[in-house]
């Protein structure tokens, strides 16, 4: 199998050389630890509702350009430097994923890349296997 990247005119790439936001093996797309960040990628701002919203809406990008939905999310690992803001993070995630929710890991990490990121999440998705609707 050919390691395929994705990318999004949606979501900005990394420098070169540094790490792919996206890859496709097979069926299956792994999308790396994405966080909120504007187009020039500074910390977009905002608690862990708004941050989570935001990279599930790059995830959602991100997996389209595979060939996917967010119905194919299979695996999300989470993690957080407030864990008690938790379900802020729950409620954002509420808006993308209905029935059986995607497997989950959820850690609690004393920093991120900057002191304003407070939330990082990865997935990992099936194309046409999810099972869920959109």
């Amino acid at each position: 199998m050919t390691i395929q990247r994705i990318s999004s005119p949606e979501v900005t790439e990394p420098a070169p050389g540094t790490w792919s936001n996206c890859l496709k093996v097979g069926d299956t797309v792994y999308v790396a630890g994405l966080t909120a960040r504007d187009r020039n990628l500074n910390p977009a701002g905002g608690g862990e509702y708004e941050q989570a919203r935001l990279i599930f809406e790059r995830i959602a990008h991100l997996v389209t350009a595979a060939g996917g939905n967010m119905g194919d999310v299979v695996k999300l690992n989470i993690y957080l430097t407030r864990i008690k803001e938790r379900e802020e993070v729950w409620r954002a995630r509420r808006e993308f994923f209905s029935g059986a929710f995607p497997v989950a890991t959820l850690v609690e990490v004393s920093a991120l890349a900057q002191p304003e990121i407070l939330v990082e999440i990865e997935a990992v998705a099936v194309l046409g296997h999810g099972g869920r609707p959109a």
